[in-house]
């Protein structure tokens, strides 16, 4: 790395890298088949295809689909969405509350004409007057609609397309983040979950444009899935995947060129981070941000430059973004996931068999039985810190979590732990 202006114009420039939720790094590396994906589903004349799109936190999901946004927008679609909060889970209605909400924003400007009826004696003319697809038409025509909660979100969905189609609108895409929140309630006789797909697999088979647009962890399409098995043929499932070598390498030094920053990054220190990251694009981004700021302030102090200083920046990540996920854990929760962060696959996938079977596990002083092990990671993953797969294989849910524990065991062990 080195720096190659001086302290007066280096003082100039903000540091380029954004680590955060959902913020929108200053270059996208490496996403281009996704969008092609998502291009290919907004030319569908019929919509038999609505998208998932999955992977652990810190992949990108967010910003992938604020990218989306945009280009949906420039093909003709109105774009309407949010985060999903559990409380909307709570029940249906809550759900067509939301649905109905979200939608209101992107059609309020949108003007349709609807007849006034002449009051009895005043006059015999029936007037047209203009009227808004605001919030208040559309819970109009939801409440005017006789029967279940789903009969009056179809009504008010159709009724809404009934006057976008004649202003030349292409669809509608709702978007909704973080839906692995979404679920069903038997016990409360409140079914969200399921009726969220019911109503779009109505409206689509009557060859209505709005599209489902989901992000969230892996458990998502599973979920889905569990909720309405016609779920596995309504969506296309895309799991993000981390960054190769070369995305990576692009993802941290487009944003230095573009933005003509002083401080540059050597191939060495490129690798440096590529072996830290493993190609997270939230990591690649944190790592970035810490070694800019830690070189600029040498540079003003008028100190040399010095390699990526990767223990500091290593343990000041594993502060901000594990530890409090690792601290919501039991101690006997922590003992199962020290056992899996042994397995040398355990950044991938494993199994219950390759758990209780581990040297880790039978060094404990009360093993893990399969019992107890499959029960631990029910538990675990509704902690979101496991998922089961759809082949019932187990993974952590959070990116490179099996190194954190490791260093953690070697901390407690009276050691600093190497880098791995």
């Amino acid at each position: 790395m080195k720096v190659s202006e001086p302290a007066s114009k280096r003082q100039k420039f903000a540091n380029p890298f954004k680590p955060g939720a959902g913020h929108m790094p200053p270059y996208l590396a490496g996403r281009e088949s996704e969008e092609k994906e998502f291009r290919r589903l907004l030319a569908q004349t019929t919509i038999l295809e609505n998208l998932v799109l999955t992977g652990l936190r810190g992949l990108g999901k967010t910003v992938l689909l604020e990218r989306f946004k945009p280009t949906a927008i420039q093909e003709g679609w109105l774009w309407a969405g949010t985060d999903l909060s559990e409380s909307m889970s709570i029940s249906e209605e809550s759900l067509a509350t939301r649905l109905l909400t979200d939608l209101s924003v992107v059609t309020s400007s949108i003007t349709h004409s609807i007849r006034n009826e002449p009051k009895f004696g005043l006059t015999d003319e029936t007037q047209q007057i203009t009227a808004t697809l605001d919030f208040a038409t559309l819970v109009g025509r939801y409440n005017g609609t006789p029967g279940l909660v789903a009969d009056k979100l179809k009504s008010a969905l159709e009724f809404v397309w009934s006057i976008l189609q004649m202003h030349g609108k292409r669809g509608v895409i709702f978007a909704y983040d973080e839906a692995q929140n979404l679920s069903d309630h038997a016990a409360k006789d409140q079914f969200p979950l399921s009726l969220l797909l019911d109503i779009f697999q109505s409206i689509q088979r009557k060859n209505i444009p709005f599209m489902l647009v989901l992000t969230g962890l892996p458990t998502l399409f599973p979920k889905l899935v569990e909720a309405r098995t016609f779920a596995e043929r309504m969506f296309r499932v895309i799991f993000l995947d981390p960054l190769n070598e070369q995305e990576t390498s692009e993802a941290v030094l487009r944003p230095i060129k573009n933005n003509n920053c002083p401080v540059h990054f050597s191939p060495e220190s490129v690798q440096t981070i590529w072996g830290v990251t493993r190609g997270y694009p939230y990591f690649v981004q944190y790592v970035c941000r810490e070694a800019y700021d830690v070189w600029v302030q040498n540079a003003e102090a008028g100190q040399s430059m010095s390699p990526i200083p990767v223990r500091e920046i290593v343990a000041k990540l594993d502060s901000d973004f594990f530890a409090g996920r690792w601290a919501r854990a039991t101690d006997r929760q922590r003992e199962l996931m020290s056992a899996v962060a042994s397995l040398p696959n355990c950044e991938s996938e494993f199994t219950v068999q390759e758990l209780i079977e581990s040297d880790a596990n039978r060094a404990l002083a009360k093993p893990f039985s399969s019992s107890h092990a499959n029960q631990m990671l029910a538990t675990l993953t509704e902690a979101g810190l496991i998922y089961k797969n759809r082949h019932g294989k187990y993974s952590f849910a959070v990116p490179l979590l099996g190194g954190f524990i490791r260093r953690q065991r070697a901390y407690l062990e009276g050691g600093f732990a190497q880098l791995e």
